[in-house]
């Protein structure tokens, strides 16, 4: 492969020999310089091609539903029983729509059919599966099953955007009005008042409390990691801090042994707390919407119409991305406007 240059054309060419045929790529550039680094690039792709065809040749076969398998076994150690059980349902999903194939068979066309026909049932889900599917995918690429993940190339529908669901202090006594036991009004007000998540809280251990400091450092054990898989600092009010002592105070209590509890040293179900949670919202005839993680956004929209802003209230929350915080900025637009009025 060489660069020449003739009367014919004012741009430096590229001779190379696929397959030993003699064959000529103009590379648009007068200047050799620029010629010269046309054809290192040129050559990085042709390189490139050849890999994913070596990829591709080399590669061994596997069905679906056994890269399902092995990608399932792959994840199971570090993820949550809950992630697990949605990657199972989107393959399900998929292997349903498409049967059990090869995966180099599985092509844009087939996918974006799955998406589009699913989109039209269920949006939400039809974005779950994609999501879900997409990193599986990716992995796929890395273990040489296929060399591109066709997910890339799919472009997905827009979903309608809607305000997360969340209640007020006002809302939040009449909730624990309805709310049978001690224990559970004790997670309603220390989720509402700290956005720590439902996994978050029951898996709270004493050691993760400093009443000194007034704050809580949300941990990583050997049974339990962070969405994040990443530690965070949260402070305690003084509305939070008081919860805490009183339990602490119930009975004797080790460092390692969990805050909230029905039966001591038994740890609580996520689901019963939050069908627990979703019952005394109805007794309280609120909004059918609201679920327990909407004392997480309730959490965070008090913060926002307190004036805090976005970017603190994304580390109180853990997210790793701000955008994510953003679903609150609609939330700022009456302090804006309290702003103005004051000019």
């Amino acid at each position: 492969m060489y660069l020449f240059k003739n009367h014919q054309s004012p741009f430096f060419q590229i001779v190379y020999f696929p397959a030993g045929k003699r064959t000529t790529v103009s590379t648009k550039k007068k200047n050799k310089n620029e010629a010269m680094e046309f054809l290192i690039k040129f050559k990085n792709s042709l390189s490139e091609k050849s890999q994913e065809i070596i990829i591709q040749e080399n590669s061994p076969t596997i069905t679906l539903s056994q890269f399902r398998e092995e990608y399932i076994s792959y994840l199971t150690p570090t993820k949550s029983t809950k992630y697990i059980s949605s990657i199972k349902y989107s393959f399900n999903q998929f292997v349903s729509f498409c049967g059990d194939i090869q995966l180099p068979d599985i092509n844009n066309r087939l996918i974006d059919k799955f998406i589009t026909t699913t989109f039209a049932r269920t949006p939400r889900g039809a974005h779950l599966f994609y999501r879900t599917l997409k990193a599986a995918f990716n992995k796929a690429v890395e273990w040489n099953y296929i060399s591109v993940n066709p997910f890339t190339k799919i472009k997905f529908p827009k979903l309608s955007k809607s305000f997360p669901a969340f209640i007020s202090e006002s809302e939040l006594v009449i909730i624990l009005s309805n709310t049978p036991y001690q224990y559970l009004k004790d997670i309603f007000i220390v989720g509402f008042y700290t956005g720590l998540r439902l996994g978050e809280l029951v898996n709270m251990q004493w050691n993760w409390i400093d009443f000194f400091q007034n704050q809580i450092t949300v941990k990583c054990t050997d049974d339990f990691q962070t969405k994040s898989k990443k530690e965070r600092i949260v402070p305690i009010s003084e509305k939070v801090k008081s919860i805490l002592i009183s339990r602490f105070n119930l009975v004797v209590n080790q460092p390692n042994e969990v805050v909230f509890y029905r039966i001591k040293g038994r740890k609580l179900h996520q689901e019963t707390i939050s069908k627990q949670f979703k019952l005394s919202v109805r007794k309280s005839n609120l909004n059918e919407m609201i679920h327990f993680h909407s004392l997480r956004h309730s959490f965070a929209s008090l913060l926002v119409q307190k004036g805090v802003s976005l970017y603190i209230i994304k580390e109180l929350l853990g997210h790793e991305d701000l955008a994510t915080t953003q679903i609150y900025s609609h939330l700022q637009q009456q302090n804006l406007k309290d702003a103005v009025n004051l000019l």
